[in-house]
């Protein structure tokens, strides 16, 4: 992992997901939109329909988040990312109409990563355990879609210098299993 740290603003493009290479430590200013499963299911539903969607996904980053309530003079609360595989069944088909960029934690299904290589798309882990640092670098929030579903909302956040790790590129490299590998015994 290099002490390098790569800045890219969304929405994100093919050329710039290509040069994200797992293990990347990147800094992301600009929109990200957040959703858990229920909004995912929802989005999908949309799909299955033929309606538009409450946003752009072109090139768009999604952050696995339900962020809690903000306090007073705060923008947000703690903002920390959930695991990232109860996303697995929708992920596809979301990167099929143009999300570029997904933020979470923990590992993701092989058919994901292998979604990622087909539509070139990369999967960024932010650290759990650092919900309220991560809050820090959310500038603005505004909910777009499912208000109904409290924290679990579709957001609008404008995040700035939101610090994650490449953890599946758009080759199929996936840093947790590298990590591993480098201490296997052969």
């Amino acid at each position: 992992m290099s002490d390098e740290i790569k800045k890219i603003t969304p929405p994100l493009t093919d050329e710039m997901v290509e040069g994200l290479n797992a293990g990347d430590q990147v800094s992301i200013t600009g929109t990200v939109y957040t959703a858990r499963d229920s909004a995912h299911k929802r989005l999908i539903a949309l799909l299955d329909e033929g309606k538009e969607l409450p946003f752009d996904m072109n090139g768009a980053v999604i952050y696995y988040v339900g962020p809690s309530p903000a306090k007073p003079g705060q923008i947000v609360g703690s903002a920390g990312p959930t695991t990232s595989y109860r996303m697995d069944a929708y992920s596809e088909r979301l990167m099929e109409v143009g999300m570029k960029g997904m933020i979470g934690k923990g590992a993701r299904a092989g058919h994901v990563v292998d979604a990622m290589v087909k539509h070139k798309a990369v999967y960024f882990a932010a650290i759990g355990g650092a919900a309220a640092l991560i809050a820090r670098s959310i500038k603005k929030v505004e909910i777009v879609a499912y208000e109904d579903l409290g924290p679990e909302a579709v957001r609008r956040m404008e995040v700035e210098d939101f610090r994650v790790v490449v953890i599946n590129d758009t080759k199929g490299l996936d840093l947790y299993k590298m990590g591993q590998e480098k201490y296997q015994i052969a």
